[in-house]
């Protein structure tokens, strides 16, 4: 396949991924090019299985040549590829047994609200103060960051304020309204999450945004940022508030757990846990948990019992806390989603039951 001919190809795909409102293409060699839709893989017979010398081609055609350089050399990267106008993918290029593959997640070109997204209107009330720590988690392709953006985007419509974001690769495109935004990609702009980190401090930041935690040097970098003054908002792999805590804490060496105990108990804002759900009616819903930092959840953090904060949540609904397992019974009450979904995404399957008996 010549270079015109992979190009084009490539145009289709994206084009069809964009069209059939998938989330996300991936490129794989022996398989069919298939999209994932509402959480499904669907194979797309129409287009002809990949082959290792179509699937190098249609890597050339996506890579500009210093990207190739740098993932011929690293065997993996991670990019942001602009599609037509207004179409944007975040781009993983990596090997599997020799061969190249590729995995593309569609960007929406609109920032929507939280309203727009499902999201309660309460974890607005997060980035009201002008410092601390908001962390957005769930597992990956669930979300997190484009609630991340709806944040972003309400300082921007709402506050005078200075924004760095560090993201690897940048994804939302943000328009600058009230605020100064300056987005900073790793390997591009910086040379690392950590490095950006410890440069904000003389860029005159009032809001950062950390694309992703990935050690404990950044998460140390993060929790000071939010410490001297700065609103952070980060994003991390974990299932629930507690285990964000947990993870969080036991990322650093153990003479420092107790002062990072401290200082995430006397930063921490609030935590959004979210995942996607399968809607009845088709497309994707969120089911949430939320933990706003009262002085209770203060507590149990700086005296090390997280295993307790279920509890406060589940007894603080009106300081807008919630479980997951009462968003999971909300929406199948509602006939929102199915109790199948429900107990396939509940933690803790014995309490959801309990729930939907009352």
């Amino acid at each position: 396949m010549n270079s015109i001919n992979a190009k084009q190809e490539l145009d289709d795909l994206l084009t069809s991924t964009a069209q059939e409102n998938a989330s996300d293409l991936h490129l794989s060699v022996g398989r069919y090019p298939t999209l994932r839709i509402d959480g499904r893989l669907i194979p797309l017979v129409n287009k002809e299985i990949l082959t290792p010398q179509k699937t190098e081609s249609l890597v050339s055609a996506l890579l500009t040549k210093e990207q190739q350089e740098r993932f011929i050399e690293n065997k993996e990267l991670d990019i942001s590829y602009e599609f037509g106008r207004k179409t944007r993918f975040r781009v993983n290029v990596f090997f599997q047994r020799g061969f190249m593959s590729v995995s593309f997640r569609l960007i929406p070109s609109t920032i929507k609200t939280l309203e727009q997204l499902g999201i309660p209107d309460s974890v607005y009330n997060f980035i009201e103060p002008s410092q601390g720590f908001v962390l957005v988690v769930g597992p990956s392709g669930h979300g997190k960051s484009t609630t991340l953006a709806a944040l972003v985007e309400r300082i921007n419509n709402q506050k005078n304020a200075h924004i760095v974001t560090v993201e690897d690769p940048i994804e939302h495109v943000y328009t600058q309204n009230r605020c100064i935004i300056n987005q900073r990609e790793v390997g591009i702009d910086t040379k690392s999450f950590n490095n950006a980190l410890r440069s904000i401090f003389r860029e005159d930041a009032d809001v950062i945004l950390i694309g992703e935690m990935r050690d404990w040097e950044t998460m140390s970098t993060a929790i000071t940022a939010a410490e001297t003054g700065h609103l952070v908002l980060a994003t991390l792999h974990t299932n629930s508030t507690a285990q964000t805590i947990d993870r969080i804490i036991d990322s650093f060496p153990v003479g420092q757990q107790n002062q990072v105990r401290s200082q995430l108990a006397g930063n921490l804002l609030g935590i959004l846990s979210q995942r996607l759900i399968p809607h009845i009616d088709g497309g994707r819903i969120p089911a949430v948990e939320i933990m706003t930092s009262n002085s209770a959840v203060k507590n149990l953090i700086r005296e090390n019992k997280t295993h307790q904060l279920d509890l406060v949540i589940n007894t603080s609904a009106d300081e807008g806390m919630i479980s997951l397992n009462n968003s999971l019974a909300d929406l199948v009450k509602n006939k929102k989603i199915t109790l199948e979904s429900a107990k396939t995404y509940s933690t803790n399957a014995n309490d959801l039951k309990m729930l939907m008996k009352r």
